[in-house]
């Protein structure tokens, strides 16, 4: 190795408030929306457990094979701001009703596709792995407003499949990402379909 180089990759560290901790031991969205929502609880948490491989202990996706490479899910909070503002909402409805597993604020999800990334909260540090798209359903036209569902389409987060055991608790944190994010952009659709690194 050359004197002067680093055999380290590269981290971004990036300031992040986690918002909400969401885990609901069941589907609340399935059938058709005109239906209406399933009676389902919800559980907004300050801290939550992770497994490796498992996903969010008490949650609907903990340990299904179906959903092991997107065990938890991610939405950034600005991408619910800007729904809102696309739907020609009064206010910002409630993060929750799009039933993602954290939100976060002060991060840009889409760039972590395919890669590891650590979440340090007060908690601890958990390590994820960025998969594919956590894309919105018809649902959000019934439970948010009409165009909804259009208006999150490249805005609805991203599903991760957990690396490490650990802790995450609501409150100020720091993403670790081998890739920079630009948090200005976390409200942007991301309309391109990006191949896996």
């Amino acid at each position: 190795m050359r004197p002067g180089r680093e055999d380290a990759a590269v981290v971004h560290e990036h300031p992040v408030e986690v918002l909400h901790l969401l885990v609901s031991p069941a589907h609340a969205y399935f059938g058709r929306p005109r239906e209406g929502a399933a009676d389902v609880p919800t559980h907004d948490l300050d801290e939550v457990e992770v497994v490796a491989g498992k996903g969010i202990r008490g949650d609907r996706f903990f340990g299904k094979a179906a959903h092991m490479d997107a065990a938890v899910t991610f939405l950034a909070v600005e991408a619910w701001e800007a729904v809102a503002r696309d739907v020609g909402l009064p206010g910002v409805p409630d993060p929750l009703l799009a039933r993602r597993n954290l939100v976060v604020r002060g991060v840009e999800l889409d760039p972590l596709r395919g890669h590891d990334f650590d979440l340090v909260t007060a908690a601890g540090t958990v390590t994820f792995h960025g998969g594919r798209p956590a894309n919105p359903c018809a649902w959000m036209d019934r439970v948010v407003a009409d165009g909804a569902w259009k208006a999150m389409r490249g805005r609805g987060g991203l599903r991760c499949t957990p690396r490490t055991d650990g802790r995450v608790a609501r409150g100020p944190g720091v993403l670790r990402s081998p890739v920079p994010l630009d948090p200005a952009r976390a409200g942007e659709a991301v309309l391109r379909r990006t191949p896996l690194p």
